[in-house]
């Protein structure tokens, strides 16, 4: 039987006054923002896919907070995770968007965006997603409490309230840092193992490969072994069907947007050439009408969330007597709304005009509003941020073709107000998951609010050198840094201005998407394994193969299924943390030119076989993480 409304009775009780908006939360919340931002920046530049930091950041606190410091504070420790869990967002909204303007720099279209308007137009987008969730928490987390179940932000709070555990979890997250830091040492910063481990399949005219990373055993365990294996089917519908087709039938043909012939361009660079020339446009097509398709199936939910909206701003919590009622009043709201727009339209580091700023508050509310209703059915992994802002993108970039605002000019325009919208949705998603968290725990909202605005303003702080940091590096849409979102977005933008996109390719990837929808699988994720490169969607299924397998022993046994708050999650957020915070620093040593001092690629090098051995102990030690929870569950029985 559901819960309801009038039945609930939060852990914390409204009259109690705990510890909560503290100098060591705030401090803690902001070290985890940075960090879990730039961890996420480098992930989503890389594999396309962020994760959520919310748990991660949670167990850390609950480990500082209660064991180290010896506090027993569960409002504190939630603070904590609300500013960190802001940076994940924000950084997933900014790295959708922000670099292709770095591509545009790259090419001579533009300038290279410098850190203030980096950092402005994140800043913008960050405290707007929070500022338009605010009005719809008492419509969607406390009038609808027991139907939305907002699974990641009721997970939290479980992890929050198993107190007594969260030594051995942050330890699991600790773990899972060291050891990826090491992994990815031994590939990236030592070079001594092969990054990628790849077999030629010459009769195909395609290659199976592999990469040799944590975070992607990590991403693919993460989401499971159903969302992984989707992302698989598309990495082999485009290596295994696609490619092969292109190559044999095609063999002497100049196909465009290719300069030479098919086979030519195959002998000269392999199978990963035709992938680049041919691929990504059939799956930029698919992921756009993935992405499309996704909005349309939602529609019902927005009028839905419209009027809850509207009956939300009625009659907000700011006007509530009991302390876990408060809200950030609408006046309040209101003005900084305000403010943000007129920042937009005015500031000369955005170039952005007044109709560009209005369209932003349009659009943000619209998706934000969307946003914080879809998280709670489906949770943040299946909200279609990406569909949002490719929808904004194609109408923002068409009025501006039609007002005159052509060229490099409209262009940058564009994805900066989708950029805004990008993030909006993110954050109102993350705010949504954090207010449910606190709701179950008797937090205070308007206090949990002022940290998401804390953990926004610090991210979009730090964003800007992280992008800068990483271009420097090694450069978007480089093997290092794919950036295959921002990729996209760029190619959009451009096929709608200039009017250039092979759109022969780019229908084969929408009515792929179309006859995947028709079949019954979520086209996104089978989208996305068909626009990155194989050998992120092969080793993101050993992941999901190995969450398989965990849950299945876990069902057999009696215990309770490994989710969200599972010791094997938690090693797998701590291994894409530790990635990602070692390639920020691997790009440091890049950009001071210190990198060449510890490469000994030349004097050691491990070969394939390397690859394979070190892939084999990855999988090994997810896998002892997962069954671990198993262990120590049957433990906790015994007692």
């Amino acid at each position: 039987m559901q819960e309801n409304k009038q039945d609930f009775k939060p852990y914390i009780p409204a009259e109690k006054i705990t510890p909560e908006f503290t100098v060591t939360s705030v401090i803690m919340g902001v070290i985890l923002a940075i960090v879990f931002g730039a961890a996420n920046a480098y992930l989503g530049l890389r594999v396309g896919m962020t994760v959520s930091a919310s748990i991660p950041a949670a167990v850390i606190s609950m480990g500082v907070i209660r064991l180290i410091m010896r506090k027993d504070s569960v409002l504190e420790s939630n603070m904590v995770q609300t500013i960190g869990s802001a940076g994940e967002s924000l950084a997933a909204g900014a790295i959708f968007t922000m670099p292709a303007i770095f591509l545009w720099a790259k090419d001579g279209v533009t300038d290279t965006p410098n850190l203030i308007t980096i950092s402005l137009i994140a800043l913008c987008g960050g405290i707007l997603g929070v500022l338009f969730m605010i009005p719809l928490r008492n419509a969607l987390i406390v009038a609808e409490h027991g139907v939305l179940p907002y699974p990641e932000g009721t997970a939290c709070a479980e992890v929050l309230l198993a107190g007594e555990e969260g030594g051995s979890s942050a330890r699991s997250v600790f773990i899972g840092m060291g050891l990826a830091a090491v992994f990815k040492f031994l590939v990236d910063g030592f070079k001594i193992i092969p990054g990628v481990i790849t077999a030629n399949i010459k009769s195909l005219k395609t290659e199976l490969s592999a990469e040799v990373y944590p975070a992607l055993v990590g991403v693919g365990y993460i989401c499971g072994a159903k969302i992984a294996s989707y992302m698989l089917a598309g990495g082999l519908l485009g290596w295994f069907v696609f490619i092969p087709a292109i190559a044999i039938f095609g063999a002497d043909t100049i196909l465009y947007p290719g300069t030479d012939t098919i086979m030519n361009i195959y002998n000269a660079d392999g199978a990963s050439a035709l992938w680049s020339c041919y691929i990504r446009y059939i799956g930029a097509g698919m992921v756009a009408a993935g992405g499309i398709i996704s909005l349309v199936k939602s529609l019902p939910l927005i009028v839905t969330t419209f009027k809850d909206a509207m009956k939300g701003m009625k009659s907000p919590g700011a006007g509530g007597t009991k302390r876990t009622e408060q809200d950030i009043s609408m006046k309040v709201v209101l003005i900084g709304i305000a403010v943000i727009v007129l920042l937009i339209a005015l500031l000369p580091q955005i170039p952005v005009s007044f109709v560009g700023a209005i369209l932003i508050v349009i659009f943000g509310f619209f998706f934000g509003a969307v946003s914080s209703r879809m998280v709670g059915l489906v949770g943040s992994s299946n909200n279609p941020v990406s569909g949002m802002t490719i929808a904004t993108l194609l109408f923002v970039t068409t009025v501006m073709k039609i007002t005159g605002d052509n060229g490099a000019h409209g262009m940058v325009g564009a994805i900066l107000i989708g950029t805004v919208i990008c993030i909006v949705t993110a954050m109102a998603g993350d705010t949504s998951q954090d207010l449910k968290t606190g709701y179950i725990l008797g937090a205070t909202p308007k206090k949990q609010q002022i940290g998401e605005i804390i953990g926004a303003i610090v991210s979009a702080l730090t964003i800007g050198g992280v992008l800068v940091l990483l271009d420097k590096a090694w450069g978007f849409g480089t093997t290092e840094l794919a950036a295959p979102q921002a990729t996209l977005m760029k190619m959009i933008v451009e096929g709608v201005m200039n009017a250039n996109l092979p759109w022969g390719l780019v229908f084969i990837g929408i009515f792929s998407a179309v006859v995947v929808e028709i079949l019954g699988i979520p086209v996104l994720p089978v989208a996305i394994g068909l626009y990155l490169p194989l050998e992120l969607s092969t080793t993101i299924m050993i992941g999901g193969i190995i969450r398989w397998f965990a849950d299945k022993k876990a069902t057999k046994t009696g215990d309770k299924k490994n989710d969200e708050a599972g010791t094997g999650v938690l090693f797998c957020s701590g291994m894409i943390a530790g990635e990602g915070l070692v390639g920020i620093i691997l790009a440091v040593l890049a950009v001071l030119g210190i990198d060449k001092m510890i490469d000994f690629s030349g004097s050691v090098n491990l070969g394939t076989i390397g690859g394979i051995i070190l892939l084999i102990i990855m999988t090994g030690c997810v896998a002892m993480a997962a069954l671990g929870k198993n262990a120590d569950n049957k433990k906790e029985d015994a007692k």
